[in-house]
């Protein structure tokens, strides 16, 4: 589980993270700790606005195709209605399909949510066949290493979400 898509985990891996470098170096320990203030604090604003605008969408289930959104869903009140997923290097088979066309239809989402790191081209399929449409999250596992790089993955989640829940 990917347990830094919780804003709030990840604040805590933030912490710890300030914490060992201050304790490695402690002559610029001040620095960390001005550094990891001014970062908290954007965190904080990113979870007050994701929690505020999800709020506000009038689905709340989602199925996802990998096991990596159990810690989001919990901490934006989202209920994660199934996990499709094949085994590890394993493709789809008929009967897979089949059965996830049928999970779709019984839970009545309209929103399937593929990762990029993996195609979409089962999701695609699964969703002219039973209506839905495929967005993409960002378990936020591969991409550029930039300071504000899991700011804009959660902002990018949180208009994808906003797109597809209304």
């Amino acid at each position: 589980p990917h347990v830094w898509l919780s804003v709030s985990n990840y604040m805590i891996y933030v912490k710890n993270i300030t914490a060992g470098l201050m304790a490695a170096d402690p002559a610029n320990a001040k620095l960390y700790e001005k550094n990891l203030a001014q970062y908290t604090g954007r965190l904080k604003a990113l979870q007050s606005k994701m929690h505020e605008q999800l709020q506000g969408t009038k689905e709340r289930r989602i199925i996802t195709f990998h096991e990596a959104f159990p810690y989001f869903a919990r901490e934006f009140g989202l209920e994660i209605a199934a996990v499709i997923t094949q085994g590890t290097g394993r493709e789809f088979s008929p009967e897979d399909i089949v059965r996830i066309i049928d999970i779709v239809l019984k839970t009545g989402c309209k929103a399937l949510f593929a990762e990029p790191q993996y195609s979409s081209a089962v999701a695609e399929a699964i969703a002219r066949e039973t209506g839905s449409k495929v967005y993409t999250l960002d378990p936020i596992v591969t991409g550029e290493y930039r300071k504000d790089a899991y700011e804009a993955a959660m902002e990018k989640n949180l208009a994808t979400l906003l797109e597809a829940l209304q």
